[in-house]
């Protein structure tokens, strides 16, 4: 068991029945626990967790329905109302199990309801584990804009295990891949280089890389929790990945993962336009990234309307489009201008490499 310390919560990576798990459901006996899972984490996940801790016996199991689509207010607000059925107080535990779309939706649940009670993120996805459950960021969609409402707010603790990739199918586990590349390409050439790597093997993940990346993250967050400045190089890729994640939302094959894998290769396109990222290294990038994740069918109208949600994007500030750029492979800066016409510019320059994604 490997235990890093994340600002004021203890994040441990190893197996979870060798870890504190166990005596922090003992600190919670007296209180009621509610488990957040979706469909597919309360099948495959939550009976494995019941199974192997009596502080969960108890437990209700609250099952959100899985997919990017369904983080709504809506969805949060039903379970507000379940969980004033259960008679949950503010004292009491939320424990999620499940990808980066239940620690999310779950963690804002819980940083809301009753201005605020405990929860504990148990990431079931390779994504969930490197990014979406580390960093106290919480939230759920608003309509087509991803993540626009939400709060800052750390658990108790998180628990990765990768016994729960195993779970996984092929397109989630690759999700995950993608953070992992933008940890290598805003930390280090080695870290990009052995991630690129172990896409050979998606299935045999090494703890040790899984732990680098993880770390990557963590340190960053750490130094600046409220993303004031340095955390938001963590935002590389996200700026128009998430504007095609939000416009193709519910469509089959496209990930956060793939949307953020395509988002990256564009905006180091814009770093090379820009002159800070060489075209070398750009090359290496393009290659390495659009091998896994290729650009999907985009019509004219559809880049336009892409564009036009930029606008709206949370990391704009007097509006204007901010973004992140690499200067090189392990190094990314944050906070600069980018216009709508140079974003419909690279949407047009890859239409010629598009593939159809149904």
């Amino acid at each position: 068991m490997h235990s890093i310390s994340a600002n004021d919560y203890e994040l441990e990576i190893g197996s979870i029945l060798d870890s504190s798990f166990a005596s922090l459901l003992d600190k919670y006996s007296d209180v009621k626990k509610i488990i957040v899972s979706d469909d597919n984490t309360s099948e495959h996940c939550v009976p494995f967790l019941i199974s192997n801790y009596d502080g969960l016996a108890e437990a209700e199991v609250v099952i959100l329905p899985a997919g990017e689509e369904n983080k709504s207010l809506a969805i949060v607000a039903n379970v507000w109302e379940l969980l004033t059925e259960y008679g949950l107080g503010r004292h009491d535990l939320i424990i999620n199990v499940g990808g980066g779309v239940v620690t999310d939706m779950g963690g804002f649940i819980a940083s809301c309801y009753k201005r605020g009670m405990q929860f504990i993120n148990i990431p079931t996805s390779l994504l969930s584990m490197v990014d979406a459950s580390i960093g106290g960021k919480t939230g759920v969609n608003l309509d087509h804009y991803k993540n626009q409402i939400g709060v800052f707010n750390d658990p108790e603790a998180v628990y990765i295990d990768p016994i729960f990739l195993s779970t996984l199918e092929s397109n989630e586990l690759l999700s995950g891949y993608a953070e992992m590349i933008k940890h290598g390409l805003i930390h280090s050439t080695d870290l990009f280089k052995k991630v690129i790597e172990q896409l050979d093997i998606p299935f045999e993940l090494e703890l040790e890389l899984l732990k680098e990346s993880i770390q990557v993250k963590n340190e960053v967050v750490k130094r600046d929790p409220l993303e004031g400045g340095e955390r938001k190089i963590l935002n590389f890729g996200h700026t128009i990945g998430h504007v095609i994640e939000g416009f193709m939302l519910g469509s089959e094959g496209m990930t956060h993962g793939h949307a953020v894998g395509i988002g990256m290769v564009f905006e180091a396109y814009l770093s090379t336009k820009k002159g800070k990222l060489s075209q070398e290294e750009f090359k290496i990038i393009e290659s390495a990234i659009l091998d896994v994740f290729p650009v999907p069918t985009f019509s004219n109208d559809d880049i336009q309307s892409m564009t036009a949600l930029l606008t709206n994007d949370k990391k704009n500030k007097g509006g204007k489009i901010l973004c992140c750029l690499l200067e090189k492979i392990g190094e990314c800066t944050f906070d600069h201008e980018i216009s709508e016409q140079e974003v419909t510019e690279v949407f047009l320059h890859y239409k010629n490499q598009q593939i159809n994604l149904n």
